[in-house]
Formats: structure tokens, sequence, C-alpha cells
């Protein structure tokens, strides 16, 4: 099938995906939608619904998308397949099944026939296992040294970050499964492979760094992402979109929900918190009861996002959320969490 086809029709497929707020569709996808959806089509291969979920809020859909582009595909100082094997890792440590199963796909075929496979030098298993020990330790553990030299530094820190945002915000909005509702699971291989051959059909298009970044205002470059330094667009791609989602966090996170979550990421090195979800309610306790539900929900989405569910964000809603405000507060503790972890990651001298 003509790439042509072959994007919308699995464009669309993705957008059933979408749980607990409406998608916007491509067809009636206008402004920095439209403009997101278009680059993500050409660059990514395919209207990927980690990104697509964060529509309703044009602003954080663009900085999802930048973050994405500028890191993980824009060729650079590090091979795609050791991108792809730090959003693996990352994707396993965070029990988030879907994009585990994207990113491990997208590995897979990225083999010793990949585009970049004169910079590997090994087979996909080999590249992931040198990245598991640094890129998420076990329980929280602490990170082993950086597998990689300082070059790739800002682009593989980068990845890191990008996926342990979009775990947290992916397993609030999609399936565990990067299937559509209603189709059986015997039928994944075959979505994985059509999804995979236009992911690395797209891989092999260049991608000149930097052109995503007029979708959103200049900003500074955060002091506690130092690692971005080396790599200018990486800097400026995670100076805009964290400004943006700060934004979007002060207008749709109550303030003492946001202390609430701050406070409890000091000392946290990214382990579970709890196979219940009895610290929660413990945390949220000394909120007033209006700002209970989005405090239970941001803590869950910064420390145990696969904990949440459909009565979670009710809750939210009963409070006044909104898609958007949904979509901004979950982006607001999803990037919280990453920056965190990331500052925790071994970067070599």
């Amino acid at each position: 099938m003509p790439a042509s086809v072959l994007r919308p029709v699995l464009g669309a497929l993705g957008l059933t995906q979408i749980r607990h707020v409406s998608p916007v569709r491509r067809g009636r996808a206008d402004g920095l939608v439209a403009r997101v959806y278009g680059q993500m089509e050409t660059d990514f291969g395919v209207l990927a619904p980690p990104v697509a979920l964060h529509a309703q809020a044009p602003e954080v859909l663009a900085a999802a998308w930048m973050l994405l582009r500028e890191t993980l595909i824009v060729p650079g100082a590090a091979p795609r397949a050791a991108k792809e094997s730090v959003a693996t890792a990352v994707s396993l440590g965070n029990v988030c099944p879907y994009c585990a199963t994207i990113h491990n796909n997208a590995l897979g075929l990225l083999g010793p026939a990949g585009p970049d496979a004169a910079d590997r030098g090994a087979g996909g298993e080999e590249e992931l296992e040198r990245f598991v020990g640094w890129a998420m330790p076990a329980d929280g553990g602490t990170p082993s040294a950086a597998p990689f030299p300082a070059a790739q530094g800002p682009e593989l820190v980068g990845t890191a970050v990008l996926l342990h945002y979009l775990n947290r915000v992916v397993n609030v909005f999609l399936r565990d499964v990067p299937l559509p509702p209603g189709v059986p699971e015997f039928m994944l291989p075959v979505v994985l492979r059509v999804l995979g051959g236009a992911m690395v059909g797209a891989a092999r298009d260049p991608h000149p760094p930097g052109r995503s970044l007029d979708l959103l205002p200049d900003a500074p470059l955060p002091p506690d992402l130092p690692w971005a330094v080396g790599n200018p667009t990486v800097a400026q791609a995670f100076g805009r979109a964290c400004a943006v989602i700060e934004a979007a966090g002060q207008r749709s996170v109550p303030e003492p929900v946001r202390d609430l979550v701050l406070v409890n990421l000091v000392g946290w090195r990214g382990g579970p918190r709890g196979i219940s979800r009895t610290w929660v309610e413990e945390l949220v306790s000394g909120l007033s009861e209006q700002h209970r539900p989005a405090g239970r929900l941001a803590l869950l989405v910064a420390f145990a996002s696969y904990q949440v569910d459909a009565g979670v964000i009710q809750a939210c809603r009963s409070t006044g959320a909104d898609d958007r405000g949904l979509v901004e507060l979950c982006s607001w503790a999803a990037m919280a969490a990453a920056r965190w972890l990331g500052a925790l990651l071994p970067t070599p001298d």
C-alpha cells in the first residue's frame, strides 16, 4: 500500500485507541494541531497516538512532538538503535506495555539491515542490554555508568526523559496494546509489521534538526536539565517544551497539588510506591476535598501511572476538569517526574 494511503489509515486507526478524552480527528485538525499532525506523518511515518492524545491541548501537543522529533527522530551523534534501546528500557521499567511494544519492535526492525547498521555493530538484544542498567535500573537502584560517549549524552538522556514523560501519559490515555478497540490481539504482529515498516521507512528520509522549533516560542533551558547543553537543538526543544508544560500546569493543576508532587519527588529514585493505592490516599488526605481528585491523579501519573483508572479520571471531571484540563494536568505531572528522573542519570565526563 502506498505511503500516501497507508499514513491516513494508520492515523485514523491510531486515534481510536485514545481513551478518557476526545481525539482530534485528522480531517478536523486546524491551526497548531494541523501543523503538528502534518510534521508527524512526514517525519515519524504515522500519526502516533502517544503524541496525538495531547491534541485537546494544542501547545502541549506541540511540546510532545517537538521532544520526540528533536531527540529520537533527528539523526545526530547517537544512532537510532541506541535511542530505541533507551526508549524500550525505560518503557519496560515504567510498566508501559504500549511504548515497550512499539519501541522494541522498531529496535528489531533496525537490526543488521537497519538504516544505521554501520554505526551499531550489535544486534537489537545486545543493544538493549547495554542500556537497561543505565536508563532504568531495577526497583529504583543506582544507575550504571553511561554506556556511551559524551557527544551522545543530550540525545540519549533526552530520549530517556522523553520516554519517562510519554510512558506516563500513555498509561493514562491509551490501551496496553497498540490495537484499535475490538481488534483481537492475534492481529498484533501484523499491525506491528505495518506500523514498523512505516516508521523505519520514514527513518531513512533526511530530517534536518530544528524543523519543529518554530511551533513554540523561544524559552530558556531550565537549570535542572544541564545534560542538554551540548546539543543546541535538543536544548532549545526542552526549553520551549518545558515552558509550555509548566504554563499548562499553572492553568490546570492547583498550586497545593503541584507542591505536593514536587515535595514527594525529592529523594525518589524511580522505584515502586506500593501494589495498592494506599500511599496516594495518605498523601492527599492533607489536601482540601476539592483538590483531592486532582492530587490523586497527579500523584499517580508521576509515581505509578499504570494505577490510573476510569474512576480516578471521573473524580477529576466531577470537580470541573475538561479534556484540556485533564491532558494538561497529566502532562505537567508526567514531566515533573521525567525531569527529576533524568537528573539522576549518569553522563560521561
